[in-house]
């Protein structure tokens, strides 16, 4: 269980069970510097359609970013929605994952991807379709150019460590993010090759802090929810293992959140997500995904409006531990 308490300007999370943070739910802590609103949108492949419905509640409710940040698919409905934070744009972003099944992102055939894999040896499909999708739906080319600041993180190879893109093309900077290992190669940008930004920071709660924000509302797409057990297939391992490194910085970084700091992490709708999608291709459920996290977030932003934070299900308050 996650219990949050409002004690002092030194009040922090207390995480009390690993496995994951409870969404729907907000902490409040002391007051501090001038609001500072920053939208964070995490990685999860297709499961980033929840990430528009949130967004469409958001914009609804008339919360405005002063700050985005964004990782892997979260860096591209990131840099979209800051161009300009509106229902207009998220009538956008709502026609480009609609327009995944057409356009085919990861598309060809069976028999291309093999050819693709025997070719490379390292990747099923190139950045062609994935690129076209970005170019269409970008109104700016260059990140300075957003109407909103916004930053997208993307793995380095050569240096091992993240890199936060905040200024240049667009394309290349969310197609780095988006650069998943094994579907993708590595983006080559100057002398330096990318891959996915969830690589190094998933959710990057703790740049949103560096960066100043204040009030943080966290995109994400459901599975830090989903409590892990023990593998019992070979495959599972390879998944347990990423899912661990994934969520320890975030969990740390949650639990790590200046006094002042107030965050909101929105829910999906969803009981759990899915560790994995092993059929990475299927948008059957976009449209779905998009609408549950709608309800489910607009739901949340108007208990918020109406009376402060709610404790979600597994929230709940505990007695402030002396310093």
């Amino acid at each position: 269980m996650v219990r949050a308490t409002a004690r002092s300007p030194r009040s922090r999370w207390r995480y009390c069970r690993a496995g994951g943070q409870p969404t729907g739910h907000a902490v409040r802590v002391s007051a501090a510097p001038a609001p500072r609103t920053a939208f964070v949108l995490g990685g999860g492949g297709l499961l980033g359609a929840y990430e528009v419905g949130m967004l469409q509640a958001l914009v609804e409710a008339g919360v405005r970013p002063d700050l985005v940040v964004g990782s892997s698919v979260g860096a591209i409905n990131g840099a979209v929605i800051a161009s300009d934070p509106t229902a207009g744009t998220v009538t956008r972003l709502r026609e480009m994952w609609s327009a995944l099944g057409t356009d085919a992102v990861f598309g060809g055939s069976l028999v291309g991807q093999v050819v693709t894999a025997a070719r490379t040896r390292t990747h099923l499909h190139d950045h062609t379709a994935l690129r076209r999708l970005v170019e269409a739906h970008a109104p700016v080319g260059l990140i300075e150019e957003l109407q909103v600041p916004f930053q997208c993180v993307a793995a380095s190879l050569e240096r091992a460590s993240a890199h936060w893109f905040t200024a240049g093309p667009i394309t290349e900077a969310v197609l780095a993010s988006a650069s998943v290992p094994g579907l993708l190669p590595p983006l080559r940008i100057g002398d330096e090759h990318f891959l996915d930004g969830g690589l190094v920071d998933s959710i990057p709660v703790g740049r949103a802090v560096e960066l100043g924000a204040t009030e943080i509302y966290v995109l994400q797409v459901g599975r830090i929810e989903r409590e892990l057990t023990v593998p019992r297939w070979p495959w599972e391992v390879g998944m347990v293992a990423f899912e661990i490194a994934r969520r320890s910085r975030y969990v740390e970084e949650m639990a790590a959140l200046p006094a002042h700091v107030r965050a909101h992490v929105l829910p999906t709708g969803e009981d759990s997500a899915p560790l994995a999608q092993l059929r990475y291709r299927d948008t059957s459920a976009v449209a779905e995904r998009i609408e549950r996290a709608h309800r489910a977030s607009a739901a949340y932003l108007r208990e918020e409006a109406g009376g402060g934070a709610t404790p979600g299900p597994d929230l709940a308050a505990e007695p402030a531990a002396r310093d």
